[in-house]
């Protein structure tokens, strides 16, 4: 255990073990107008731990929620991909759990609507529940009724005293952004239905050490979660996992199904054979953890040098995604603009803005046309067919591609 480490946000234990030290680094969404580039920029240790007791991987809260999340910069709509992904998944849950009229459907950190506006094109009435007012209100100018309010258990007991229980409560990459977890999934068990279900999607774990993702590791992503550590969590309040789903989504998902402890859903095999093969991985023991620390210690190694040799060759380097990933990663680097001249992104809500602590500069995608870089790092690699795609004029000129993780690829 770490001298300072603090208490599990789940079981309260302190016996727990450092895993990785990014360092200490400002919050990877909080993107900086050209007027604040000289000013004071709050840096917050960002440390990984895991729990010895119950298993639970994460890092603390320094970083206020509601100071990250009350105006954000994400907007789901911005990827295609996401949008069709969301798409398919209202399909078959509608066919699965028999959604209608009659239903009541709740996402949580529902964002711009990127999904509800599927539910409500079926007729089904749906509510989001959305801190973030900005996001909020293009969800709202969409005609999706939208909470502008976090999750906690006394919202949830709100809405259940005003009859608004969820046959179908929807979560996805909300439960790795939530500091009071405890309250948040007694939440879940209160506001749904009896027959009720609850699905929620979140990277996994074994997905982040196996394929060396230590970008995705930021102050907003509080938590992160193995199979065998959900279902532990989701037991303590009187839920059942009954199902889990792999998924490609953000270089690996789980999409978990719960239900009320006693409901009648049946339970699958997936469950059981996801969680014998995290067992088998060693995903309950401490040694796989201490591993993924020291890889990642010498992938840095390997990125430092491979944007030092480029610069040293008189190339030019650009990124593509303003993504907290992509934060993660320059700051852990300490890489500014001596290695990255400039990063694009589609969102208007990011481009004229910098980065923060490495203060690139936020550019439209035509940018990249205009300055013909040798190279273009695309920070979001989960989205890079997609990203390739839209950018392959830049062969024209003989640039290339970049990914950094699990290593680094230039195709």
């Amino acid at each position: 255990m770490t001298a300072h480490a603090p208490g599990c946000r789940f079981c309260g234990s302190y016996d727990l073990a450092e895993v990785l030290d990014l360092g200490a680094q400002p919050p990877s969404n909080s993107f900086l107008s050209e007027a604040r580039l000289l000013e004071p920029e709050p840096h917050y240790a960002l440390v990984l731990y895991h729990c010895e007791q119950c298993g639970l991987v994460q890092v603390p809260a320094t970083a206020n929620a509601h100071d990250i999340f009350s105006d954000y910069v994400y907007f789901s709509s911005f990827s295609d991909t996401w949008l069709d992904h969301a798409q398919r998944y209202v399909d078959t849950v509608v066919k699965r759990f028999g959604l209608g009229p009659r239903s009541q459907v709740i996402e949580i950190a529902s964002n711009d609507g990127y999904l509800l506006q599927y539910v409500i094109a079926r007729g089904i009435p749906a509510l989001g529940i959305e801190p973030a007012r900005n996001v909020a209100e293009t969800a709202q100018r969409k005609g999706v009724e939208t909470l502008v309010e976090f999750f906690t258990l006394d919202l949830a007991k709100r809405l259940a005293e005003q009859g608004r229980s969820a046959d179908l409560i929807i979560g996805n990459n909300v439960l790795a952004h939530v500091p009071p977890l405890n309250d948040f999934v007694a939440g879940l068990q209160i506001l749904l239905k009896p027959d009720g279900v609850i699905t929620m999607e979140f990277p996994h774990l074994v997905q982040l050490i196996e394929q060396m993702q230590f970008d995705t590791i930021y102050h907003e992503h509080y938590s992160y979660y193995s199979l065998l550590v959900a279902e532990r969590i989701f037991a303590a309040h009187r839920l059942r996992i009954f199902d889990v789903e792999t998924l490609p989504t953000h270089g690996g998902s789980l999409r978990i199904y719960a239900c009320h402890a006693n409901a009648a859903h049946p339970q699958m095999p997936s469950v059981e054979r996801l969680k014998k093969a995290e067992i088998d991985g060693g995903y309950d023991r401490r040694e796989v953890y201490a591993a993924f620390g020291h890889r990642v210690y010498a992938l840095k190694r390997d990125l430092l040098d491979f944007f030092a040799a480029k610069k040293r060759q008189g190339h030019s380097i650009a990124g593509y995604g303003a993504a907290a990933k992509g934060n993660t990663l320059l700051n852990f680097l300490g890489a500014r603009s001596d290695f990255i001249d400039f990063v694009v992104d589609r969102n208007p809500a990011k481009q004229g803005k910098y980065l923060p602590g490495s203060h690139i500069a936020v550019l439209a995608p035509d940018a990249v046309g205009q300055h013909r870089p040798d190279f273009l790092v695309i920070f979001p690699w989960n989205l890079r067919d997609e990203i390739a795609g839209q950018m392959a004029a830049i062969r024209k000129w003989g640039g290339q591609f970049v990914t950094l993780i699990p290593k680094i690829n230039v195709f």
